[in-house]
């Protein structure tokens, strides 16, 4: 399948007055045609910083792009003016993000901001965008279109928020839809059915998707590939079914273990042990060297290569070399493994 993104050593910085955050160090990934590749790791490894570079939406004055190259159907995005990004942003790449009332604007009738991208962008007149518009809420699965698309968001619902901004999101059929944590605000059925509506809207309109989440289950259930990213890299890429079957780093492990599971025990639920790392001073080695029990001097003192598992499937980790000693996933990875072997 041919890529439609490519992301090629990737490095933000974010100047303080502590001094630099190296924030992203290095990150490399593709997004193919008609995919959906699943960004996971804790709150601050680095997901939304490199999706915002994507979309070109840092914070200005204090980001900066170090260094690296974002390849959208081969153009670099990384040396376009704000005017060219302009043409991009909403059209072809589109963003739906966290919380869906702060993505919205309560003064606007949410019609109106449906047809907004859509006068600018396909250069619609206001009767043929407010027609689109209707589309757009009838396939996000919203009731009485003709009565809503004169609404605004307060008289909505979280879930129905969601649906309007992910009916913005899709109002140009975008090539690449980036979802960050589309679903945390939301109580658990209404997450099922945004995450079914999304993979529904996939197939209907082939769009690739990014989707940002620190939850393992939904990554399950909606991706094709999954990049586990912590410290500002991306330490562990392969299919969903290598990465849950078959993980390698130990910080995945970690991830895996702390999945909750609906037959254990409220104690047992595992916590990896440690905070991240402070990225005003990147470690030497290994930045999960210190939370990892697993660690060697080497991940003390230099930072692992891209380890080659299968085609599809690399992992960051010393214990991947030929003359590191061979460790086992712990026990709650397993039974963890054999718990997503079910649901699959």
């Amino acid at each position: 399948m041919e890529n439609i993104l490519e992301v090629k050593d990737l490095n933000i910085s974010f100047h303080t007055f502590a001094g630099e955050v190296k924030a992203i160090r290095g990150v490399n990934f593709e997004l193919k045609k008609g995919e959906t590749l699943a960004i996971v790791g804790e709150s601050g490894s680095g997901k939304s910083v490199t999706t915002k570079a994507i979309m070109r939406l840092l914070p200005p004055g204090n980001s900066e792009i170090k260094q690296g190259e974002i390849l959208f159907e081969g153009k670099d995005l990384t040396n376009l003016t704000d005017r060219q990004m302009q043409k991009i942003r909403g059209k072809d790449i589109s963003m739906i993000f966290q919380d869906p009332m702060t993505s919205l604007n309560p003064t606007m009738t949410v019609g109106k901001q449906i047809m907004e991208p859509l006068i600018k962008h396909q250069n619609m007149s206001k009767s043929a965008a407010r027609e689109r518009a209707l589309q757009l809420l009838k396939l996000v699965g919203i009731p009485k279109p003709e009565l809503r698309i004169k609404q605004y968001p307060h008289q909505f619902s979280g879930g129905m928020r969601q649906r309007v901004v992910i009916a913005i999101a899709l109002a140009c059929n975008p090539k690449v839809l980036i979802a960050d944590e589309p679903t945390t605000a939301l109580d658990v059925t209404i997450q099922a059915q945004i995450l079914e509506l999304m993979k529904d809207l996939q197939k209907k309109i082939d769009t690739s998707i990014i989707f940002i989440t620190h939850d393992l289950g939904v990554v399950a259930n909606v991706a094709d590939r999954v990049a586990v990213m912590y410290g500002g890299k991306i330490v562990e890429i392969g299919t969903v079914d290598e990465v849950f079957y078959n993980p390698q780093h130990p910080y995945t492990w970690g991830l895996i273990s702390s999945m909750p599971s609906l037959d254990a025990k409220e104690e047992e639920l595992y916590a990896i042990p440690g905070t991240p790392p402070n990225l005003l001073h990147p470690p030497k080695g290994d930045a999960f060297a210190p939370r990892n029990e697993y660690a060697m001097q080497i991940d003390l003192e230099e930072q692992p290569p891209m380890f080659k598992v299968s085609d599809t499937h690399y992992a960051a980790t010393w214990l991947l070399h030929p003359d590191a000693p061979k460790v086992e996933p712990p026990e709650a990875v397993k039974s963890r493994m054999r718990k997503f072997m079910g649901m699959k």
